[in-house]
This record gives structure tokens, C-alpha cells and sequence, in this order.
């Protein structure tokens, strides 16, 4: 039985969120999840025990042909990974997947993808001198996870990839963030959205992140300094994480809009807390699946694109810093305990308990509790 989100708990999140507050109210963007858990007991590099997987975010689905979207990119802090960067920051657009992995799994997972690229847009691939660069990031899992075991492996990206869906999804210990924590409660994989009204009508931003960053001291929870009441478990003398964030819109922007709207990836975890610690990797992508070309038209014909107005975006971006927040807060609430298989300072990464967190924040606990 899966746990209850945030919302579901009763946590006042502001904004309207889409049908299943999750990346993929955003039309045609579907996500896939592989989840590696095998074994117990003490580490053994190359036999676990095994807390990984892969999470695969197709921005136009199963299509057959090649359809680019328009992307931008921004990096909080730089202490991580994810392929393909620089193209898109120079041309403003990417072709293919989203994959996100452990930090070990980024070779595999990048030659796996371009395996499913050429066999997806088989024709294309075959007919013209094409180049696969799809997008893959990356969070360190080794607290939790073998990650020198090196076990994610082609057939798991493969098989996210092939079973990626639209609709509800699950969140926490799934997929890329099976092993991850988060302000050092069990962390992972979460989701959210936000509907946003532009020119009479109705738009969609959806959030995926896979959270593995911050320290207790400073989690905060709708303006509650929720982690410096609930001291239990603490694991870290210092952040040692990162968090990568997706997202994506139907909204037609600009290239340079997207970069914009990446860069509020950052104050959406600044609203739990984080300052954006020196050892964590905080990368944002943003891309639209709006202005869908065909892949050769970005060579052979002018291009002709629709965006809103600059003007517009104040809301977009509160849109897209509230869904960062509580997809965040979505990971954590519904990730489950697991041990570490390198003991810091607990041997145990516990889940935050909702009930003690519901009720911080419904008594508005503002003064913080020092040891």
C-alpha cells in the first residue's frame, strides 16, 4: 500500500495541481522506473546488498520519428553530472530521453539510452548520419546502496525506458532514487504540478526530482523549521548529496525562458531549506513540449515559434518553484526505512513519521529546539 503525499496528509501546498500532481499531467510526457533491491547484511563490493535503479522521463513518449523540445539548463551547484549539458545550453533543444541513475550508473545508463535511440528512430538512425546524445544525471547512493558493485546494468535502463507510462506514479524508494536521502530521512524520488492560467488558458509545469541532499538542521517545511524539532536518526556531519530536478511544461517558451525557469529549480529547494551545499550537485533542466518540429526541420527550414510573453512568467515561476517544493517534500514523505550499508552516524536511514511532521506544521513551530 503506498503512502500517503503531502497533500493527501493535509499539508496546506499552495496552487492547483493537475489531474495526478505528477510530471506527467504534462501531455505526452511519460516516466519508467527500474527499482534494484537485492540482498542484506554487511557490504560486499559486487554483491550488494543493492538499493539502486533507473528513472527514465520520455518528454514525447514512445514516438517513432525524432520530435526535439526545447530545453534550458542551470547548474546551483556543479558537483555532479548530466550529459549533454553543453548542447543544450549552446542550441537550446535535446532529442531523447531522461534518464536519471546512481552516480556509477551514468556510463551505462548513457550507452543504454543511445542503444534505445537507434532502435526507437531505427529509421532515421538508418537513413541519416545521426548522433545520439541523450540526457543522463546522476545522485550518489553509496550510503545505502553497493554503489561500487556497479549494478545497474543495460537491460535496467532499457526496461525503464520500454515502460514508461503516463498517469499516476509511484514516488520514494523507486526508480534512480531508491537509495537516496534526503535532509538525512530517506529520500528519493518525487513529483508534483502546478496549473498555471496564461492569455485565457489553462497551462500545466510538472516536477520530478530525485532528492538526496540537505542536512536535518535545515529542513523546512512550509515556512516550519520542521528538521531542527525532529532529531532522531541524524546521519551526517556535513551534506555530502545532490538533487537533480526536471522539469517540464506545456507552455511555448524560448529557449532562453527555459533556462530561466531551471534556474527556479534552485529557490524550489531553497523553500525546504537547502542553501545549496558545497558537496551537492543541485542541476535543473527545463524543456516544453511545446513547438514540436520535426527533426530535419532544424536544419532545412527557418523556424517559426510561439512563446508567451516575458511579461507572463511571474507566474510560471511560482508555479514551478511550489512544485519543486512539494515534490521534494512528496519524496520524503513517501519513502520507506532502509539501512545503511555504510553506517554514518546511524546504521538506520528512517523515513520522516507524518504524524510528528503534520504536527509541527499545524502548530506553526517557528522557534527552533537546540541540543
Amino acid at each position: 500500500m503506498r503512502k500517503l503525499r503531502g497533500r493527501q496528509l493535509g499539508l496546506p501546498f499552495p496552487g492547483q495541481t493537475g489531474q495526478w500532481n505528477a510530471i506527467t499531467d504534462v501531455p505526452g510526457v511519460k516516466v519508467g522506473y527500474t527499482t534494484i533491491i537485492e540482498g542484506d547484511g554487511p557490504l560486499r563490493v559486487g554483491e550488494g546488498p543493492i538499493r539502486t535503479g533507473v528513472t527514465a522521463i520520455l518528454p514525447r513518449g514512445h514516438l517513432a520519428e525524432i520530435r526535439p523540445v526545447w530545453a534550458g539548463i542551470h547548474a546551483l551547484n556543479g558537483n555532479g553530472e548530466m550529459t549533454g549539458s553543453h548542447w543544450i545550453r549552446h542550441a537550446g533543444h535535446f532529442s531523447g530521453p531522461i534518464c536519471l541513475t546512481n552516480t556509477h550508473g551514468i556510463g551505462v545508463a548513457h550507452s543504454a539510452a543511445t542503444k534505445w535511440m537507434i532502435r526507437q528512430y531505427a529509421e532515421e538512425f538508418l537513413n541519416d548520419h545521426l548522433w545520439a546524445m541523450p540526457v543522463v544525471a546522476e545522485t550518489y547512493d553509496g550510503v545505502l546502496n553497493d554503489i561500487n558493485g556497479m549494478h545497474v546494468r543495460e537491460e535496467h535502463v532499457i526496461s525503464a525506458l520500454e515502460g514508461a507510462v503516463s498517469g499516476p506514479l509511484a514516488e520514494g524508494n523507486v526508480g534512480g532514487g531508491t537509495g537516496m536521502i534526503a535532509y538525512e530521512f530517506k529520500g528519493g524520488t518525487g513529483t508534483a504540478s502546478q496549473v498555471v492560467r496564461l492569455g485565457g488558458r489553462d497551462y500545466t509545469v510538472g516536477v520530478l526530482v530525485q532528492a538526496n541532499y540537505g542536512r536535518r538542521d535545515w529542513l523546512t517545511v512550509l515556512g516550519v523549521p520542521a528538521g531542527q524539532h525532529m532529531r532522531e536518526n541524524l546521519l551526517l556531519d556535513h551534506e555530502q548529496g545532490s538533487i537533480i530536478v526536471v522539469i517540464a511544461t506545456d507552455i511555448p517558451l524560448l529557449p532562453n525562458q527555459l533556462e530561466r525557469l531551471a534556474q527556479r529549480g534552485g529557490l524550489g529547494i531553497s523553500r525546504s531549506g537547502s542553501p545549496g551545499g558545497n558537496n551537492s550537485g543541485d542541476i535543473f533542466i527545463a524543456f516544453s513540449t511545446a513547438n514540436a518540429i520535426p527533426r530535419n526541420a532544424l536544419a532545412t527550414a527557418p523556424r517559426s515559434m510561439t512563446a508567451i510573453p516575458d511579461d507572463w512568467l511571474d507566474p510560471v515561476y511560482l508555479a514551478t518553484v511550489n512544485a519543486v517544493d512539494e515534490a521534494v517534500i512528496n519524496a520524503m514523505l513517501t519513502a520507506e526505512d532502509m539501512t545503511c550499508v555504510k553506517p554514518r552516524k546511524s546504521a538506520l536511514c528512517k523515513a520522516i513519521d507524518p504524524a510528528s511532521l503534520i504536527e509541527l506544521v499545524r502548530n506553526g513551530v517557528r522557534t527552533a529546539v537546540r541540543d
